[in-house]
This record gives structure tokens, C-alpha cells and sequence, in this order.
């Protein structure tokens, strides 16, 4: 019985933003993209973060602990791994503000990193004078929970990392979700907002273009944020 050969496979470098952990990855083979496609015709948010924490190992050679990866990790490593598996450009389609004209845009996916907000909020948030939150950036393991949540309760649940007073510390993996549930709805609206504000200012992949539209010569600026932005 004869063998066939084994085809090499290009692998490159990337740094992982949150950890700058330095690993070698490789091109979608066409098992992953199979997964993948399964995946995004499935609708399901949780099915889709699995895939991606599947392909994302096997990509990385399995160098990488997928469940310790935040969001925006996610995002920037899919993004390469599209660059070196299908092509390091993309042509997106943008509507002209000024009137409307349908414009394609080539935007180098290489350019695009993770965009660090100017002002640093801190995971600590001292809700009373003795009791008090920690907080933690989404995870590959929560984002399909918020992306299918739009239960501000439970989508902030999936962000405490501990709650403490001034005796004690509750971690929040040992706390039953009933009464850490029970404990944000006992919040008030500016204690909400404190929390929120850690959440809107993570790092996240983000990317300014500026294009003339073909068809008036307007000058348009366009704000890509977040993974799906680059695949309109």
C-alpha cells in the first residue's frame, strides 16, 4: 500500500496583544474552513466561539490556551490567520455618506492592531465603603454568552471575577449564579454604569480608513471595530 505525501505547511510568527506571548501559527487547512462554514450557517454564537477556540488551537499547534484568551485576542489572531490563509487584503463595500453610492475599499488586514483606550479603568470597583467588585476582560469562553445575552444581569455576571467585603473574598466560580445574580440586581444605576464603563473600555481591534467615493469625490472616514467589520 503506498503512502501519499505529506504536504508542508508556511507557518509565521504572531504576539498574542494581552499576553505578548510569541507563538507560530498556520494557514487554515480545508478541515477548518469546512468548520468554520458549518459554524456560521449554524446562527448559533456558542457554536461559532467553539469553533474558533478549535481552530484557533490547532492553528497555533495547539501552543496556545484558548480558554485564557480575551476577546480582543480572538479577534486579532482570527484576523491574521485570515491574512495568511486566504490573502492579506480584503475588499469591503462601504456606502458614501454624502450620497449613498456603493464604494469598494481594499484595506490591508496586516495594518489593522489592537487600539488601547486612552483612558484606564480599573478592575477594582469599590461599589459601598467595604464591599466591592473585581472585574475581567471577556473571555473566549464568555463572549458567547454576552453575544446571546442581552440580559445586562447575566452579562455582567460573566465579567466578575470576585466579589469582596470587608472580611472576606468571593470568588465568583465558586458562587452560585442565583445569588450572584440576586447580587447585581441589588445595584443601583450608577454602580451599574461604574461596571459598564470597565466594560466599554477594553481594548479592541480597530481600524480608521478614509476613502473618496467614486462617484461624488467625497471624503468619507470610516471606524472598523470588532472582528465582523472586516468580513462585510
Amino acid at each position: 500500500m503506498s503512502i501519499l505525501p505529506k504536504l508542508e505547511t508556511a507557518k509565521y510568527d504572531v504576539v498574542v496583544p494581552s499576553s505578548g506571548l510569541e507563538v507560530q501559527i498556520r494557514p487554515f487547512l480545508v478541515k477548518e474552513e469546512k468548520l468554520l462554514m458549518l459554524a456560521q450557517e449554524s446562527k448559533s454564537a456558542k457554536q461559532i466561539v467553539r469553533t474558533m477556540q478549535e481552530i484557533i488551537s490547532a492553528c497555533s499547534f495547539n501552543t496556545i490556551n484558548t480558554s485564557e484568551l480575551t476577546s480582543y485576542d480572538v479577534e486579532f489572531l482570527f484576523l491574521r490567520l485570515r491574512a495568511v490563509s486566504v490573502g492579506e487584503t480584503a475588499d469591503l463595500k462601504f456606502k458614501c455618506e454624502n450620497d449613498g453610492a456603493e464604494n469598494e475599499v481594499q484595506v490591508n488586514l496586516m495594518d489593522i492592531e489592537v487600539k488601547y483606550p486612552e483612558k484606564k479603568v480599573s478592575n477594582r470597583i469599590q461599589l459601598t465603603d467595604d464591599i466591592g467588585v473585581v472585574l475581567k476582560p471577556l473571555s473566549l469562553d464568555t463572549m458567547a454568552e454576552v453575544d446571546a445575552n442581552e440580559d445586562i444581569v447575566k452579562n455582567i455576571c460573566t465579567i466578575i471575577d470576585s466579589v469582596y467585603d470587608a472580611d472576606n473574598v468571593y470568588p465568583a466560580k465558586d458562587t452560585p449564579e442565583k445569588d450572584l445574580m440576586e447580587f447585581i440586581e441589588s445595584l443601583n444605576h450608577h454602580q451599574i454604569e461604574e461596571i459598564q464603563e470597565y466594560l466599554t473600555n477594553q481594548p479592541k481591534l480597530s481600524h480608521t480608513i478614509e476613502y473618496k467615493c467614486a462617484e461624488c469625490g467625497h471624503l468619507n472616514t470610516v471606524v472598523l471595530e470588532g472582528l465582523q467589520s472586516f468580513f462585510t
